[in-house]
């Protein structure tokens, strides 16, 4: 051993792996070789498990839906690591994800570019990933660290910065990010430039830039983008369904033919599992639907199960998004319809099932049941409670998503599949809501009759258009699709930057629109108050932002990190840096 001390040929570290930056972004391969690596890390907005799918998470706190998990947002806390919530780890891995982008922008100039206009591609591609992930910190948690560059070292004196200093700088790597990407994509998967652009429309209505938010908007409307009108894709030949099932098919959300994706990620089932994000799939099915397959028969055993024929088409729910009387009805109700009788292809008979007020139209499957063949019964039912978690009507043409038989998971609940980012659709509803802000409501009702004459309802008046009725036809539209917390979030700030409707930016811990519009319209909390495992639906002000995690704030030992008003340690908390570094 005292030879051996003398030596310092063991001190030369022996990597096991030659895949360090260093060696990978040394050529242009290299570079794409990182895009590809963000353009797969798009899956984990809506891909995974309860603990990492960001989307559910961003559906349970809202207007529409309750958490089965925690209803009950003060018990969600700084310190609160639970193994089934998303709270925490969508600001963890966002840096994660950041982080990858940074390393790419960071590196760009370490090579000699023999085409500049390849390193601005490059370059680009990688700003619209850091940006959109920005995006969604910002939107949920307010002021936040500012990452901007490959960290080479331990670092431990971040401070926080304003939630308005990042936006402007966003806007600003976008405006370069648009100059540089295609129209059209060489690959799936590639950013393009319709895709910086409606992202772009995004952060200008958050900066309140409302006249750059239409023209970027235009930009993405005028091409080579258009609205689905015809029967298309895998199912195209089954006169069941409808065109709005045909648009949510898995199969069809990136197909040539589908002239409506902005952008899509790329999950297919049929290719190698390496390939895959997470082996369990989308979990569409999981987390959105309910546990029908619970409800009884009149013997006390299960009338239906995830491992029957319906289980493979209607997944194998758990509620943990468990959506309300208002988005399953009076969301539907309007124009002297109501929810049953509606014209609107996306609250139709085929692409919904319905759980009624007595019996559902799920059949009774189990071999030997003396209701074989009836339809489902709520009197089976062991507690009214268990209507919560097993009784509500869904939008089965969102959810489903086939799930291949492999030995990594073996119940429906919604397998490998593309999914939309950005869709043509969201682009005339965010148009509409900046010629709203801007007292343009004809305008506005144009841009949403766009999106409601495609879907066959009723075309509404400039004197319809509201900032409630832009967001309930997002909820018509974009369900599952758009993070609907971090969208009411963003228009939360603005109306109390513009002052409007009394709210405020001193004031927006104690009144804001999303608490608002969550209180207006959620019924969950409403007396009587909805109570679940012991917890009762409880929603303040000041949780429309969420909890810095604990962990990242007491690690940060030389600086400061703040918390958000309201949770353990804001009071610690120092003025946030008003420019990006």
């Amino acid at each position: 051993m005292l030879l051996a001390s003398c030596s310092q040929d063991w001190l030369k570290p022996e990597p096991l792996s030659f895949y360090a930056p260093e060696n990978v972004f040394v050529d242009e391969a290299g570079f794409e070789s990182g895009l590809v690596n963000c353009r797969k890390e798009m899956n984990a907005d809506n891909h995974g498990d309860r603990a990492v799918h960001f989307l559910a998470l961003d559906f349970m706190y809202t207007d529409l839906a309750c958490s089965i998990e925690q209803c009950d947002f003060t018990k969600n806390t700084p310190s609160t690591v639970g193994s089934r919530s998303a709270l925490q780890n969508l600001f963890l891995r966002s840096y994660v994800y950041i982080k990858n982008a940074n390393t790419i922008i960071s590196r760009i100039d370490a090579i000699t570019w023999s085409d500049p206009a390849v390193r601005n591609r490059i370059l680009s591609e990688a700003y619209w990933f850091r940006a959109y992930w920005y995006y969604r910190l910002v939107n949920s948690y307010g002021d936040i660290p500012w990452i901007g560059e490959e960290l080479t070292d331990a670092k431990l004196d971040y401070k926080s910065t304003s939630r308005w200093a990042i936006l402007g700088q966003l806007q600003k790597d976008l405006e370069f990010a648009r100059q540089w990407l295609p129209a059209t994509p060489a690959r799936l998967g590639n950013v393009t430039k319709g895709a910086v652009n409606h992202l772009l429309t995004k952060i200008y209505l958050a900066n309140g830039e409302f006249d750059s938010a239409i023209s970027a908007a235009t930009e993405v409307i005028n091409g080579p983008y258009t609205l689905m009108k015809q029967r298309f894709g895998v199912d195209k030949n089954r006169a069941y369904y409808n065109l709005m099932w045909d648009l949510h098919r898995v199969q069809n959300k990136n197909l040539a033919e589908n002239s409506e994706t902005i952008y899509a990620t790329v999950d297919r089932a049929d290719q190698a599992p390496a390939t895959w994000w997470d082996l369990r799939g989308t979990f569409s099915m999981r987390h959105f639907g309910p546990s029908y397959w619970r409800v009884l028969d009149a013997t006390g055993n299960r009338a239906t199960n995830w491992n029957t024929v319906s289980g493979d088409s209607l997944g194998s729910g758990d509620a943990a998004v468990r959506t309300n009387n208002y988005f399953i009805y009076s969301l539907w109700a309007e124009k002297n319809f109501k929810w049953n009788t509606t014209p609107d292809l996306r609250r139709s008979n085929s692409n919904w099932i319905e759980m009624g007020a007595a019996t559902a139209e799920i059949a009774t499957v189990r071999d030997g049941s003396p209701n074989l063949g009836e339809p489902l019964s709520k009197k089976y039912l062991p507690a009214q409670a268990d209507t919560v978690e097993t009784w509500f009507s869904w939008p089965y043409y969102k959810t489903y998503a086939p799930t291949p038989k492999t030995p990594y998971w073996v119940q429906p609940h919604g397998g490998q599949g593309d999914w939309y980012i950005f869709r043509l659709a969201e682009t005339y509803l965010l148009r509409a809501e900046a010629y709203y802000w801007k007292g343009q409501t004809g305008l506005a009702a144009e841009d949403i009759n766009k999106v409601r004459e495609r879907a066959k309802a009723p075309l509404i008046a400039a004197s319809d258009v509201t900032l409630d009725y832009i967001f309930d036809e997002r909820a018509r539209e974009l369900y599952m699709e758009e993070p609907r917390h971090s969208e009411m979030v963003r228009v939360s700030f603005t109306l109390a930057k513009l002052g409007r409707d009394g709210y405020s930016l001193s004031g927006i811990t104690s009144k804001n629109w999303y608490h608002d519009r969550v209180m207006r319209y959620n019924h969950f909390y409403k007396a009587p108050l909805f109570q679940i495992f012991g917890n009762t639906a409880t929603l303040l002000p000041q949780h429309m932002l969420w909890p810095i995690p604990q962990s990242v704030i007491t690690a940060n030992t030389l600086g400061r990190i703040n918390q958000n008003f309201g949770y353990d340690g804001a009071e610690l908390n120092e003025p946030a840096l008003e420019t990006i570094p």
